[in-house]
């Protein structure tokens, strides 16, 4: 057992947490300043988004500088200040590293832009297309297609070919079949651990290792391939993986490692995250957060069907049970808030349906993750205007859509509904005009809904969501059965109620929740709670009826 199966994390977005010195931006000194408010909440874990050196072209994880923080956060000796803090309070720090890429301003891809130059192998290069002139429409050397839009490759009229970016223009993949590369990563991560950094969050990890050489795939509507089989999951992301974890000293120092993993399913998780492997201790998945979307496109919205969420989530619950271990989150920086996502952010179901959410997905096995602001049940932004908008990737997927003429409302719907901008507003610590995040003008505008939902006014609130978060952590820390205990999902096809069991030697733990606005009948084929003990609940006063959005967490024996 490591020390992280028993750990909940909490995710701080560093530019919007809290800023120190009045310059709209979040930074190290605010997040010092506020290291009670994660004591108060009992987490175990930070996980810090990237603070390093950047252009700040995809707001940080575009790295120019592995060593050193970017002088919009802080300074090198605020980081070790906040690790020394956290660790004084029995808090431990995980970096968030980008190494399946970096900015086009680091010294290493500059330096690769030389064609004699050493490093020139530490990216994917490639000249035009055979018969077409260099930088004109057709000529990239493959259809490849970048996440956020466009071709995959850009064209660099100094060198006169081709590199590959499978995200933004400046954040050019580095090559990780060449072993210099792999070397000089492995160096950086090996020397944050000695400054005191306690493991990594290591960002679309299986991109890695992609097919080699890269080659046409099959093209989409618009001329180019998506298809994540040709990048992620390649044919030595295993051997990379292990060899990482080796030259890091990952297993050999219980260092907390997670992956995040697009296009991974069940089966590929257990062999990335199974301990005899030496290469992970968890993977992120997209596969229960990928619901709500038709095909593979975030912007195409569907219904959530909670029978579909329960299935996916039993199946991994299923799939890691005897061997590797869950990631278990409904919200982070990439994604839109869970409450307004999966739950009821009216005002009249807000808290009851945050505490529910929590209550669901801190009972599973697996090592829970809160994301800044979750805590207090902050809601989505409800931006209207593209202006109010700042996620580079919100930002193509309009211009996108708007030269193929699709309707305007239906794509602010969208935005609304799946921006990374919705879980980027400014951390709500108070009522004051700018949410006690700055003093000055905030990056990106506050979330109205601040005078009501904030942390000033939950911290002394035992009904708040906060105090609810607070007491399924407590719980967590105190029950071996919520942390090893044996999943088993009830009523599967059930539309309203998400009911399952944890089982642990002569101990069972009962959670029945009910995802709906309506009153619920707690139904006879559940097991008999008229003598169990009731552990924690969203309502005063249980009975046989479920209230809109109630849940509970019983004892059986």
């Amino acid at each position: 057992m490591s020390w992280w199966h028993s750990a909940v994390v909490y995710q701080i977005y560093p530019r919007s947490f809290a800023d120190s010195d009045g310059d709209g931006v979040g930074d190290l000194r605010g997040i010092i300043d506020h290291l009670d408010h994660l004591v108060a909440l009992g987490v175990d874990v930070v996980w810090l988004s990237p603070v390093f050196r950047s252009p700040m072209d995809d707001f940080g994880y575009d790295i120019s500088d592995y060593r050193d923080v970017d002088p919009l956060f802080g300074s090198l000796a605020d980081l070790d200040e906040l690790i020394a803090g956290l660790h004084a309070r029995g808090i431990k720090l995980v970096l968030d590293i980008v190494v399946n890429h970096t900015s086009d301003e680091h010294p290493w891809f500059q330096s690769s832009r030389e064609t004699g130059s050493a490093k020139r192998d530490w990216y994917f290069w490639e000249p035009p297309r055979p018969g077409f002139a260099p930088g004109t429409k057709g000529a990239e050397p493959t259809n490849a297609g970048s996440a956020f839009g466009g071709p995959g490759w850009e064209y660099d009229p100094a060198s006169g070919e081709y590199y590959l970016h499978l995200f933004s223009r400046k954040q050019p993949d580095l090559n990780w079949e060449n072993p210099d590369v792999r070397a000089a990563v492995y160096d950086m991560m090996r020397w944050w651990v000695a400054r005191g950094v306690d493991g990594f969050r290591m960002d679309v990890i299986n991109f890695i290792s992609k097919v080699h050489p890269i080659a046409d795939g099959p093209a989409a509507a618009d001329g180019l391939c998506y298809d994540l089989d040709l990048v992620a999951n390649g044919p030595r992301i295993h051997e990379f993986l292990a060899e990482l974890n080796r030259e890091v000293g990952i297993s050999a120092d219980d260092l907390f490692s997670v992956g995040e993993m697009v296009a991974v399913n069940v089966d590929q998780a257990r062999a990335y995250t199974d301990p005899d492997a030496r290469e992970l201790g968890m993977v992120f998945t997209f596969e229960h957060v990928n619901l709500d979307q038709k095909g593979a496109m975030k912007w195409d919205l569907a219904p959530l069907r909670l029978v579909d969420l329960k299935a996916k989530l039993a199946e991994w619950q299923y799939g890691l049970a005897d061997v590797g271990w869950n990631s278990l989150y409904f919200e982070n920086h990439d994604q839109p808030r869970s409450v307004s996502r999966f739950g009821d952010d009216s005002p009249r179901f807000r808290e009851a349906s945050a505490k529910t959410l929590a209550t669901t997905l801190h009972l599973l096995k697996g090592t829970p993750y809160v994301y800044q602001g979750e805590e207090l049940g902050m809601t989505n932004a409800g931006f209207s205007r593209i202006e109010q908008y700042r996620d580079l990737e919100t930002l193509n997927f309009h211009t996108l859509a708007r030269s193929m003429r699709l309707p305007g409302f239906a794509i602010m719907r969208a935005i609304r509904t799946k921006s990374r901008d919705n879980a980027r507003t400014p951390m709500q610590w108070d009522a004051s005009p700018k949410t006690g995040f700055t003093t000055g003008a905030p990056w990106i505008e506050v979330n109205p809904n601040h005078a009501t939902i904030n942390a000033a006014a939950q911290l002394g609130d035992p009904d708040s969501v906060f105090a609810h978060y607070r007491r399924l952590i407590d719980l967590r820390h105190e029950s071996e059965v919520v942390v090893h205990g044996r999943f088993e999902l009830l009523l599967p096809d059930d539309r309203r109620l998400f009911c399952y069991t944890r089982t642990l030697g002569d101990e069972q733990l009962l959670v029945v929740a009910n995802w709906s606005k309506r009153r619920v009948a707690l139904p006879s084929a559940l097991p008999d709670v008229s003598g169990a003990e009731l552990l924690l609940g969203t309502h005063p006063s249980p009975g046989r009826t479920l209230a809109g959005w109630e849940s509970r967490v019983y004892r059986l024996r």
